[in-house]
Formats: structure tokens, C-alpha cells, sequence
């Protein structure tokens, strides 16, 4: 009796959502084949969808007579949901089932699109937004968990050059696609396109992506204190990040409330998933050196990818005076290459160390990062074409070599824990790099006009000539010697927030590169289906 229930304890420990250890050397049948390709699209749409969404904020506003403030919850609402769910895809997966969570995901998803674009009121987008973010969430982790059970690692270059394109093309091109829909269509139209690719891809998930059961007494054992602890700490924390730029951090008093929140929160959550047998997410993972790396290395991707995703856009509009359209040529460089680079790197990565993969990937970003320190109030398209090619054929290596290296030492029953864990880490380090991003440049841009402003000194006679050529200028107005105050002023003023996007630039470069021999401390990845052989050999032997 007492062999019976540890053996049934020993079942409970390995859930039945990841298919046989010995599978993964198999090749997936066709219709198995299909659904993948069909999550991958999922997984592409949910992440399109923060970016197509950002670059039209301004029209949303309009359409919905919203403010600057409160337009920007359509935005944190998505991703506070997003990053909720990435970690508790995992847990669901093996309660449902891979298929059932991505099908009702897609559906849901699709729903929640076409209620946004019917919305008449910005409290009605806000709320369909979470639900989109929820929903889409759920298909970032669970379509790369799948291509670690079904594909054999032989294939695993190919199959993580597919994916790794998805993750970084779909912020590249996002302002692209949002800028022409906005731009030769409405606003309405953002939420439209997701509703025929949505449909296709629930059905062709359901139909195709059979690959576990799932274990629905699971469901009597959820961890609900986890699960509300994790909530209120990764969302209380998303919305920190988002909110705390603009609003000067702890001197706003909503800010510090929800800092505590989070903070409180954090303990609870940690104290709980570290003493509970049957964790929300099983953070014992990170016990593989390997994974610890590369989740450490996510972050720092995720501060990279979405740091400058959101500063190459606000440059060119705020600094160069580009439409959006125009911004979108210009990060539709990164996009091509990372198109074109996917299935070299895919064959790369299979033929060379993925460790010095991982370190020639993380040189190129932060060259063509650092490419970039020298910009102008002039720079435009020529200035970023080069540094964006550089940059996005690093991105693309950077991360197919770290998700094989972070997730190929995990057991099968490993990976779809471990694959949300990855993805929240990339996640947070977007919305860390963002913050920063926000925070350093008024700090520099600060800096840098103290330092000039000292340089304007009306007995300095290149200052006297300019006044007076502006005076000229201004000569119809009431005040032309004040308008010409202003427009010194205002050149100060550019000038300084160039140089504070040159900081930038350097430092995210230069961090990048001296972050790149990091990529020798990973063991070599070892393959899945093995280790779980191994493992279970292990437990079968007399010693045990």
C-alpha cells in the first residue's frame, strides 16, 4: 500500500502534459506539425499586439477623447494581464492540456480583439485589453514548451530560429504595421486584423497539436494563494515600471502605495512557492546552472529588444520629426534581417558551440547599439541603416543560442515551467528597460543642459549674432527679442536630449558587449529526452 502511494506521488511530481521522455527523438507527425506552426502564428499575434498597439496611442486618444494619462492603461493593462499568465501557462497546460489552454486561448484572444475594436468607451478598451494581454500570455511560453516535446533535438536549430524570429521580428515590425493601418485605415483596424488569424489558428490548433492529456486532479490541489500572490506581486510591479517614470517615481503616493504592495507581495510569493509541495511555478528550476544563466541573460535581452524598440521610435519622432509611417521604414530594417538571418543562424547553431554563438550574437547587438552614439538633430534613415542590420542579425543569434542553452538541460517535464519562467524574465527586463530607459534619459538630459546652458552668455559674440538673426526673424511679433530667447533656448534643449539618447546607446552597447563573455559560463546543453532517461534510471536502480 505504502509503494502504491509513493509511486502515485512520483506520478503527481511528473505530470502527464509533456509527452515520454524518449519522444523527443521522434519526429512529430504532420498534423502535429501543422498545429506548431499554427501556435507559432498564436504566439506571433500576442506579441505584434503590444507594439501595433503603441505606435497609435495618439489616434486611440483621439478616437476616444481620452488624455495622455489615461490612454497609456490600453498599454499597461495588456501587459500587467500578459505577465500574470506567461507563469501560469505552464501550470494550466498540464492541468488541460497543451491544446485545450492555446485553443481557448486563440478563441478568447480573438474575441477580446473584436470587442476592443467595437469599444465606445476607453473603461471598455482597457478592461478587453487585460483580456487580450491574459489570453495572449498563454501562447508566448506554451508554443516554445511544444517545440521542446514534439521536435528532436537534431532539429531544435531550425525549430528555435523559427521562434526566436517571431520574438524579435514582431516588435520590429510593429510600429510598421501600426503606422500604415493608423495611417491609410483607423485605429478600429488594429484589433480587425487579429479576427480571420485567430479563428485559423484555434482550429488548426485544436484539430492538429494533440500531444498530451493533461491531469485535471491537478486542479483539486492549485496552489490559490500562490496563485493571488503572484498576481498582485508581478502586476503591482508591471504597473510600477510602467507608471513610475512619469510620475517621478516615490513622490507620487500612488507609486510608493503599490511599491509596498509589490514588495510585500514578493515575500509572500517567494516564502510561498519555496515551502509548498505543489507550487503555482517551481522556482527549483533555477538549481540547473544553465537555466539560471540564460534567464539572467533574457533580462537582459528584454531590456535590450523593447529598450530599443520603444527608443530608435521616439527618437525619430521627437528629435528628427518623422511620421510614423516613416519610423516604421526605418525599424523594418531589423525586421528584413532578422528574416533573412533566422535559418542561416537555425544552420549555424547546429554546426558551432551555442556558447560562442550566444557571445558572436551579443558583440553584434552591442556594436550596432553602440553604432549609434554619434546621432545629430539631423540623423535620419541613413544613420540607423547600418546599426539596425548589425543589431538585428545579433538579436536573431542571441536568441536561438540562449533558449537552447537555458532550456536544453531540462528534463521534459521541465519545460513548460521553464519556458514561462524564460519568458517573464524577458518580460520584466522589457518593462525594467523601459523604466530605466525613461528615468536615465531626463536625468541626462538634465545634466547635459546644465552643462550648455552656461555656454549662452549674451557677451559671448556667436550668441549676440544669433539673438539678433533671430530678432530679424521675429521682427512682426510683440517681443522679437524675447521669441529669440526661446529659440536658443529650444536648440539647448534638442541638443541635450540628443546627447541623452547617445548615452544611451553606449551604455546599452557597451553593457552588451562586456556582457558577452558570460556566454562561456553555460555548460553544453544536453539533450532533454536523455537527462529524463538518465533520470529515471536513476530512480529505478536498487540504490534509490
Amino acid at each position: 500500500m505504502a509503494e502504491t502511494t509513493q509511486s502515485s506521488a512520483q506520478t503527481s511530481r511528473q505530470p502527464p502534459s509533456q509527452p515520454p521522455a524518449g519522444s523527443a527523438s521522434d519526429m512529430p507527425t504532420r498534423r502535429q506539425q501543422i498545429g506548431f506552426v499554427a501556435a507559432v502564428f498564436g504566439m506571433f499575434m500576442a506579441i505584434l499586439d503590444i507594439q501595433i498597439v503603441s505606435s497609435s496611442l495618439n489616434e486611440l486618444q483621439a478616437g476616444l477623447a481620452a488624455s495622455q494619462d489615461q490612454i497609456s492603461w490600453v498599454q499597461t493593462s495588456y501587459l500587467i494581464a500578459e505577465i500574470v499568465m506567461i507563469p501560469l501557462s505552464g501550470m494550466l497546460a498540464r492541468i488541460f492540456s497543451t491544446r485545450l489552454v492555446l485553443t481557448v486561448s486563440a478563441l478568447c484572444f480573438t474575441l477580446a480583439s473584436l470587442g476592443c475594436a467595437l469599444s465606445t468607451s476607453l473603461e471598455a478598451l482597457i478592461v478587453l485589453r487585460a483580456v487580450q494581454g491574459f489570453m495572449g500570455g498563454a501562447m508566448i511560453p506554451l508554443t516554445q514548451a511544444a517545440s521542446f516535446s514534439i521536435f528532436p533535438r537534431r532539429m531544435m536549430g531550425s525549430i528555435q530560429a523559427v521562434i526566436g524570429l517571431v520574438a524579435t521580428m514582431a516588435p520590429s515590425i510593429g510600429p510598421s504595421v501600426g503606422g500604415y493601418i493608423t495611417e491609410y485605415m483607423s485605429w478600429h483596424w488594429l484589433f480587425l486584423v487579429n479576427l480571420v488569424p485567430g479563428i485559423i489558428v484555434a482550429a488548426l490548433v485544436w484539430r492538429n497539436l494533440e500531444i498530451d492529456s493533461g491531469d485535471r486532479g491537478l486542479l483539486s490541489r492549485l496552489d490559490t494563494l500562490g496563485l493571488a500572490l503572484m498576481a498582485v506581486f508581478l502586476g503591482s510591479l508591471e504597473f510600477v515600471l510602467e507608471e513610475g517614470p512619469g510620475d517621478d517615481w516615490f513622490a507620487s503616493s500612488l507609486i510608493l502605495f503599490w511599491s509596498v504592495v509589490c514588495a510585500v507581495a514578493a515575500v509572500g510569493f517567494f516564502w510561498r512557492v519555496l515551502t509548498t509541495s505543489n507550487p503555482i511555478v517551481d522556482l527549483r528550476v533555477f538549481r540547473d546552472r544553465n537555466f539560471a544563466l540564460g534567464a539572467i541573460i533574457g533580462f537582459w535581452i528584454g531590456v535590450v529588444l523593447y529598450g530599443l524598440v520603444y527608443l530608435v521610435p521616439l527618437f525619430l519622432g521627437s528629435i528628427s520629426g518623422f511620421s510614423s509611417v516613416q519610423i516604421g521604414q526605418v525599424m523594418f530594417v531589423s525586421g528584413v534581417v532578422m528574416f533573412l538571418m533566422a535559418p542561416v543562424a537555425g544552420k549555424l547553431s547546429d554546426r558551432i558551440d551555442l556558447r560562442l554563438m550566444l557571445c558572436i550574437g551579443l558583440v553584434l547587438t552591442g556594436l550596432g547599439t553602440g553604432m549609434n552614439v554619434h546621432l545629430t538633430s539631423d540623423s535620419g534613415f541613413d544613420d540607423f541603416f547600418w546599426p539596425q542590420v548589425i543589431r538585428g542579425a545579433g538579436q536573431i543569434m542571441v536568441l536561438l543560442s540562449v533558449s537552447r542553452l537555458a532550456m536544453g538541460r531540462l528534463a521534459p517535464h521541465e519545460i513548460g515551467n521553464g519556458s514561462g519562467l524564460f519568458n517573464v524574465m524577458r518580460n520584466l527586463g522589457g518593462a525594467v528597460g523601459l523604466a530605466l530607459i525613461d528615468t536615465i534619459r531626463e536625468l541626462r538630459e538634465d545634466y547635459h543642459w546644465n552643462q550648455m546652458i552656461g555656454a549662452i552668455d549674451q557677451s559671448r559674440q556667436v550668441v549676440i549674432d544669433q539673438l539678433a538673426s533671430y530678432q530679424s526673424t521675429f521682427a512682426g511679433l510683440a517681443d522679437p527679442w524675447q521669441a529669440g530667447v526661446q529659440m536658443i533656448a529650444q536648440r539647448v534643449s534638442i541638443q541635450a536630449e540628443v546627447l541623452a539618447f547617445d548615452n544611451i546607446f553606449l551604455w546599452l552597447g557597451a553593457v552588451y558587449v562586456l556582457g558577452s563573455v558570460a556566454a562561456f559560463l553555460f555548460r553544453r546543453p544536453q539533450d532533454p529526452a536523455s537527462k529524463a532517461d538518465a533520470s529515471e534510471s536513476a530512480e529505478q536502480s536498487p540504490a534509490h
